[in-house]
């Protein structure tokens, strides 16, 4: 693409992408259980780093310091790294299966920072193999990943731009192991109603939000893209106008979207992103009513630094 910015088509690397993102559902479950819980689940919550995936520092089971665990995909391996500085590496290769990989970092996490046992079940995919014994997903092709960190590692910086003005409560760029997404949520203050009882709806969601994030397809939507979401989100939500003309409500999703494609075409893809981000706030403050200050602090009013 003339941008210099990666293509992603999910069903072009469909068996790489569900074998990540099944890699980084453990990655997720030992931040679930080793972490402090706090509010909105943002302690199972990964960060993307100049490396890939990771945990941030996790509690050692033994109580002897601090791991974390990631996903290097620069190199092409899942890590354990202890505060101590003992490392443990693990091979992500063509023909390893996600449960070979999962027994591996355990042991790992294990031989380092003391046992630790996970729900092995898989979160919000459409497969339901546990973790340890999925043989199925054993598709790693190097450069597809490459090529998805690079378009991630783009889009994370889209979104970091987008919340770093914000006076509200935020979160960092999250990203997300059960939906294999990035995100940020910008929040009103006030609580909010839980579109259902089950666990993750009634911690993640009891607040008022707006959510900004880029995932790079999955089997409902094949192909990368933008999203903005508002929760609760009032009559009227679906009608706006979004900037720039490409952005769309896509009924089906209940989103906002942007596709990947009309950003890399873009001249300028960053402040294309951008521009989608905020026009997406600017419409959810209006219509949900959130304060006027805290809608015009998105945009830099007052400048964060003077």
């Amino acid at each position: 693409m003339p941008s210099g910015w990666p293509a992603v088509n999910y069903s072009q690397w469909q068996d790489t992408c569900d074998t990540l993102h099944a890699h980084t559902q453990v990655l997720g479950k030992l931040a679930a259980g080793l972490a402090p819980p706090e509010p909105q689940l943002q302690h199972a919550a990964l960060r993307l780093t100049a490396r890939g995936w990771e945990t941030l520092p996790l509690p050692a089971p033994d109580g002897s310091g601090a791991l974390v665990v990631g996903l290097d995909l620069r190199v092409h391996e899942a890590f354990v790294e202890h505060t101590s500085g003992r490392m443990e590496r693990i091979p992500l290769t063509t023909d390893r299966a996600v449960g070979d990989v999962t027994t591996d970092v355990l042991g790992a996490v294990a031989a380092i920072g003391g046992p630790v046992e996970i729900d092995p079940t898989p979160q919000e995919v459409g497969w339901t193999a546990p973790l340890d014994a999925d043989h199925e997903h054993a598709t790693y092709n190097v450069s597809q990943v490459a090529e998805y960190f690079e378009a991630a590692s783009r889009a994370a910086m889209v979104l970091a731009a987008f919340r770093a003005p914000y006076r509200g409560r935020s979160t960092p760029v999250n990203a997300w192991w059960g939906s294999f997404d990035l995100a940020t949520n910008l929040f009103s203050g006030q609580p909010a109603e839980p579109p259902s009882p089950d666990f993750i709806m009634r911690n993640a969601m009891d607040a008022q939000e707006v959510a900004v994030g880029w995932w790079p397809g999955d089997g409902r939507y094949q192909q990368a893209a933008f999203y903005a979401y508002a929760h609760p989100a009032p009559p009227g939500f679906s009608d706006g106008t979004l900037q720039p003309s490409a952005a769309r409500w896509q009924a089906g999703l209940g989103e906002y979207l942007l596709d990947w494609d009309d950003v890399c075409a873009a001249d300028d893809p960053h402040a294309m992103a951008l521009e989608f981000a905020r026009s997406a706030f600017r419409h959810a403050c209006a219509v949900c009513g959130w304060d006027a200050g805290l809608a015009a602090s998105a945009e830099g009013h007052p400048p964060p630094v003077n």
